[in-house]
């Protein structure tokens, strides 16, 4: 960000047209994107996380995606500083940085320069065998008792949240969620981010075709090769969204019209999450879209975004 000038951000929930809608604010906007995802940043998982595609990618330069590999440690704060050095980048070129994702973690590190807890190699992997011996709802039962508002807010599926949120309470003592209820307290940062909405049953239509198309774009062949090269089982790979359920089929565990039914129900529940996520911002301008997503209010939110 240049001194002085505002972040510029696209935010809301996934299948809302953010991407698309970003690469064509960008031009716009003469601005480089800077993703605020928390899956874009992983190599070979790209259909199942509607990655921009390489046309999209070639328009305009983004940064902080394909940074890296599915089974590597990746927290919020290697986020916060990979993207520090890359907006310093961008802004020594002249340009400003556009923030697009649905992440809204990773969106107020960049933002409002969060404070975030250490990590301990150790512990990590001791909570890491745990869970694999006794299984990752036994462990979320744990972190249940410790910290019931993280629990709350975590998955019980969610093997990596859970094994952080339980590693931070050992190495700093404190409860997970305590961190979170500072993350609430919004700063004076000068923001202008434009949220893109979509009525819920507008979202739960663009969500279903998503998912049918990414079937139809190969995600049984991505994931199979992420299997076939070790990752299946990745922290990663094997919870995120429509992996973990190409991972099962492909493992005779699920049919694939049950393993495509889920995941549309958990990218449904993920969109919801974001939005009350956002919805907390008060900073955040709003935009309703209709059935073609942020694609139809472009004009609106360039308005927005260049302040007239």
């Amino acid at each position: 960000m240049l001194p002085g000038n505002p972040w510029l951000a696209v935010v809301g929930p996934t299948a809302s047209g953010k991407s698309e809608a970003g690469v064509v604010l960008a031009e716009r906007l003469g601005a480089d994107i800077v993703s605020v995802d928390s899956m874009l940043v992983y190599r070979g998982m790209d259909v199942g996380t509607a990655k921009p595609t390489p046309a999209e990618r070639a328009l305009v330069p983004h940064h902080l995606i394909d940074v890296a590999d599915p089974g590597e440690p990746f927290s919020v704060a290697r986020f916060q500083e990979l993207a520090g050095r890359a907006i310093d980048a961008i802004a020594h070129r002249g340009r400003c940085a556009l923030l697009v994702g649905g992440s809204g973690l990773y969106f107020r590190a960049v933002v409002d320069g969060l404070t975030f807890p250490g990590t301990d190699l150790a512990t990590r992997q001791a909570l890491q065998t745990e869970a694999a011996a006794i299984g990752g709802s036994r462990l979320h039962e744990r972190l249940r008792e410790l910290d019931p508002v993280a629990a709350g807010k975590i998955e019980p599926g969610n093997v990596r949240r859970t094994v952080r949120a339980l590693e931070v309470a050992a190495v700093t003592g404190r409860r997970f969620s305590s961190f979170a209820e500072d993350w609430e307290r919004y700063g004076d940062a000068n923001v202008r981010a434009a949220g893109v909405e979509l009525a819920p049953d507008v979202l739960r239509d663009r969500i279903d075709r998503r998912v049918r198309a990414m079937l139809d774009a190969g995600l049984v062949e991505e994931v199979r090769g992420l299997v076939e090269h070790g990752r299946g089982q990745s922290l990663t790979s094997a919870q995120a969204i429509g992996y973990a359920e190409i991972v099962d089929h492909l493992a005779g565990r699920m049919t694939l019209e049950d393993a495509l039914l889920m995941t549309a129900k958990r990218t449904r529940a993920l969109a919801r999450r974001q939005v009350a996520w956002f919805r907390r911002d008060p900073r955040i301008r709003w935009f309703r879209a209709g059935p073609e997503g942020a694609g139809g209010i472009v004009d609106q939110i360039e308005e927005y975004l260049r302040g007239s």
